[in-house]
């Protein structure tokens, strides 16, 4: 879906915050800060954040079927929103995998053994990133 060699994938290899969407119970959205990682070959999208965050939650109640979640970066014109469904890995590959992602694209994250892995399985992209 995404050519891990073409402009939106080096758009998502650039050092940028995103901003995670998710839905609440209600149905209003809850959006917040994350850093992310893209995985252009697998099709996924992974956030790293405790265990016990609100966001992760959120998508563990929805089950293994996951909810509907956006993730987006913006950078002066160029933007990007990736959207699909988003699940919570625990396991500790998952996590230590996403970690070495992270630290790629941002720095070596903190140490938190209550960290989990929400991993967006992309179903479509939008944005600008010329």
């Amino acid at each position: 879906m995404i050519d891990p060699h073409g402009e939106l994938a080096g758009f998502w290899q650039e050092r940028h915050l995103c901003t995670l969407t998710t839905i609440r119970r209600d149905g209003t959205p809850h959006v917040v800060p994350v850093g992310a990682t893209l995985d252009a070959e697998a099709g996924i999208i992974r956030v790293i954040t405790s265990g016990d965050s609100a966001k992760a939650r959120r998508v563990r109640a929805a089950g293994q079927s996951g909810m509907p979640a956006a993730i987006c970066q913006v950078d002066g014109r160029r933007w990007s929103t990736i959207e699909g469904v988003v699940v919570v890995r625990d396991d500790a590959d998952s996590v230590r995998d996403a970690e070495k992602r992270y630290e790629q694209r941002y720095r070596t994250p903190r140490v938190n053994p209550k960290r989990v892995v929400l991993e967006i399985t992309i179903s479509r992209t939008l944005g600008t990133v010329r």
